[in-house]
C-alpha cells in the first residue's frame, strides 16, 4: 500500500515542487496582472477580459445545471424507492407486471429496462434481501443534541432496520463527555437495528494524522471482523459514512441500494448524494447562510456533471472495494476528496462516482458566539481547499514510473483538479478588483481606450452575471425548510437580503481560504490535524449558557 499513501515527513523534490504549483499559479495570476499593467495596459486588459469571459461562460453553464439539477432532486424525492428496490427480489415477475407500463415518473422507463436485464440474467443481479447497509457515523466531541437526530434519521428511513448495522465511531481525544453520549445512544438504540455498535478510536495511533480518516478506518476494520464472524460476503455490504450532523433522506438507503444493484460494475463505483446544508439554516448568521447555500448549489451542479464528480463528505461504497484498499487514508485531513484519487489509482483508473439525486441534510456552521462562528466557517473552507494537497499525489501517479492508468484521461483529471483550486483562490478577487489595476499602477492606461473603459466593461458583464444570482435566490427560497416558530416572518426578508453579501463571502472566505491553504502547502506548513467544524444547535447553545 506504500505507493498509494500520502507521504508523512520529508517529501521528494518532485513532490515538493507540485505542492507549490497551486500557489505559484494562484498568486502568479495576481502578479501577472500587475506586471502586464505596468508594461502594457492593453495586454493587461486582454488578460482580464479573457478571465471575465471565461467566468461568464461558466456562469451560464452553472445556471443551466442548477435548474436541471434542482428538478432532478425534486423529482427523485417523489419516487417510492423501496418499491422499486423490492421489484428486484423477483425481477421476472416484476418485469412481467411492469412491461407495458407507461409511467412518466422519474426514471420509470429505465427501471423497466433494468428489470428486463435482471429478468434475462437473475444471477447477475444481487437480491435486496441479500444486502446489508453498514453506516459509520463519525463523531469527535459533538453534543447529544447534534448526534441523536442523525441516528434518528437512520432509524426512520424506509430501509429495513434489521438489514442495517450502525456504528458510532467516536474519538478518545473527544473526552469523557462524548463517551457518555455514545453510551447513552447505545442504550437508546440497542434494539433498533440489526446491531448498534460504539467504537472508540484511540488517540495517537502510528501512521495517522489527527483526522476523520483514522477514525472511520479504525471502525471499518473492526466491523470487517464482525462481518467475517457471520460469514457475510463483503460484496453484500454497502458502507455509508456520515458526519455527526448528517441526516439522510428517508429514501436514501433504498435509492442507493437500488443503484448498487442495477449498475453492472458495482465494485468500482461510489454513490454520492447531494449535501444540503439546511439543517439549521434559519439559526446561523447571514454570512454563513450565504456560504452554506452556495455550497449546496455547488453540490447540485456537480451532480449534473458526473464525469468530474469526486467523493464529498458523506458517500457510500461497497465493502468489497474498501477492504481491498485497506479502507480510507489515515494520512490526510481531507479523506473524502483524497479517497477519490486513492481509489482511482488503486483500481487503475476504473473508478467513478455515481450521483444520487437525493439529499443528505447537513448543518451550516454554527458556534456558541458570532465571532467563533465566523472563524469556524473560515477553518472549514480552508480544510476543504486543502484538497490542493492532492495535486502532488496525482502528479506522482501520472508523471512518474508509478503510473498505472492511461495518461491522457488522468492528465485531464489533473488539469481539472488544478483549475478548480486555482479558480477558487484567484478568480473572485480578479473579477472584483482587477479592472482597476492598470489604472492604478500605470498612468498611461488612461490613454489606452481599452484599459480606460475596462471598469465599465467589467461592470456590464457583472450585471449580466447577476442573472445567475437571481436564479440561486429563487431556488434557495423554494428549498428552505419551514421557518421555525421562534422566528418572525421578517426573518424571511433577511434570507433575500443576505445575498448582497455574496461577493464579500466569495472573497473573504472561499478565496482567502484557498490562498491560505495553498500558501501552507508551498511553505511546507502542513495541516496535520482535522479542525472539527463547530456543530452547535440552538438547544445545545442554550444548554451551554444555562438557559
Amino acid at each position: 500500500m506504500a505507493d498509494f499513501e500520502l507521504p508523512l515527513g520529508k517529501r521528494t523534490k518532485f513532490y515538493r515542487f507540485f505542492e507549490m504549483v497551486p500557489a505559484i499559479i494562484s498568486y502568479g495570476a495576481f502578479v501577472l496582472l500587475i506586471v502586464l499593467s505596468i508594461f502594457s495596459p492593453l495586454l493587461a486588459a486582454i488578460y482580464l477580459l479573457l478571465i471575465i469571459i471565461t467566468v461568464l461562460v461558466k456562469a451560464i453553464g452553472i445556471v443551466y445545471h442548477t435548474f436541471r439539477g434542482h428538478a432532478r432532486l425534486m423529482n427523485a424525492q417523489k419516487i417510492h424507492w423501496s418499491e422499486r428496490l423490492a421489484d428486484f427480489e423477483d425481477p421476472i415477475a416484476s418485469y412481467a407486471r411492469l412491461e407495458e407500463s407507461r409511467s412518466k415518473a422519474y426514471g420509470a422507463l429505465q427501471h423497466v429496462e433494468n428489470l428486463r436485464l435482471a429478468a434475462a440474467d437473475p444471477a447477475a443481479f444481487p437480491k435486496p434481501s441479500e444486502l446489508y447497509n453498514l453506516v459509520i457515523v463519525a463523531a469527535y466531541n459533538e453534543a447529544y443534541e447534534v448526534i441523536e437526530p442523525t441516528i434518528r434519521s437512520i432509524e426512520t428511513a424506509h430501509y429495513d432496520n434489521k438489514k442495517m448495522v450502525v456504528v458510532l465511531a467516536y474519538e478518545e481525544r473527544g473526552g469523557l463527555e462524548i463517551e457518555a453520549t455514545a453510551l447513552r445512544l447505545q442504550k437508546q438504540f440497542a434494539r433498533t437495528f440489526l446491531e448498534f455498535v460504539i467504537i472508540k478510536h484511540p488517540r495517537d495511533l502510528p501512521d495517522e494524522v489527527v483526522g476523520k480518516g483514522g477514525n472511520i478506518t479504525f471502525a471499518g476494520k473492526q466491523m470487517q471482523a464482525w462481518f467475517d464472524e457471520r460469514q457475510i460476503p463483503y460484496k453484500n455490504v454497502l458502507v455509508t459514512t456520515l458526519d455527526s450532523d448528517n441526516r439522510p433522506h428517508a429514501s436514501y438507503f433504498d435509492y442507493m441500494t437500488y443503484e448498487y444493484i442495477v449498475n453492472e460494475d458495482r465494485k468500482h463505483l461510489a454513490y454520492q448524494p447531494i449535501a444540503l446544508f439546511f439543517n439549521n439554516i434559519w439559526d446561523v448568521p447571514a454570512p454563513m447562510r450565504v456560504v452554506a447555500t452556495g455550497n449546496t448549489f455547488w453540490n447540485i451542479i456537480s451532480s449534473m456533471r458526473p464525469h468530474i464528480m469526486r467523493n464529498f463528505a458523506s458517500h457510500s461504497q461497497p465493502m468489497e472495494a474498501l477492504v481491498e484498499m485497506s479502507w480510507w487514508s489515515t494520512r490526510t485531513v481531507v479523506e473524502d476528496g483524497h479517497h477519490f484519487w486513492r481509489s482511482y489509482f488503486w483500481f487503475n483508473g476504473k473508478y467513478s462516482v455515481h450521483p444520487l439525486y437525493i439529499p443528505i441534510y447537513q448543518d451550516a456552521v454554527l458556534d456558541v458566539t458570532y465571532r467563533k462562528t465566523l472563524k469556524a466557517q473560515f477553518i472549514q473552507l480552508r480544510r476543504w481547499m486543502y484538497g490542493a494537497s492532492d495535486i502532488p499525489y496525482i502528479a506522482t501517479h501520472i508523471f512518474t514510473k508509478r503510473r498505472r492508468v492511461a495518461f491522457w484521461p488522468a492528465f485531464v483529471w489533473f488539469i481539472r483538479a488544478l483549475d478548480g483550486y486555482v479558480t477558487a483562490a484567484s478568480v473572485s478577487i480578479i473579477v472584483a478588483f482587477g479592472a482597476w489595476v492598470p489604472l492604478l499602477v500605470n498612468s498611461d492606461a488612461y490613454r489606452d481606450v481599452v484599459a480606460h473603459q475596462l471598469p465599465d466593461a467589467v461592470s456590464f458583464i457583472q450585471r449580466i452575471a447577476l442573472i445567475g444570482l437571481i436564479v440561486m435566490v429563487f431556488l434557495a427560497l423554494r428549498m428552505l425548510p419551514p421557518r421555525p416558530a421562534r422566528y418572525k416572518r421578517t426573518r424571511t426578508i433577511g434570507m433575500v437580503l443576505q445575498w448582497f453579501l455574496m461577493p464579500i463571502t466569495a472573497i473573504a472566505y472561499l478565496s482567502f481560504a484557498a490562498l491560505n491553504a495553498q500558501a501552507r502547502l508551498a511553505f511546507g506548513r502542513y495541516l496535520t490535524k482535522f479542525d472539527v467544524t463547530a456543530k452547535a444547535t440552538v438547544e445545545s447553545i442554550d444548554k451551554s449558557r444555562g438557559k
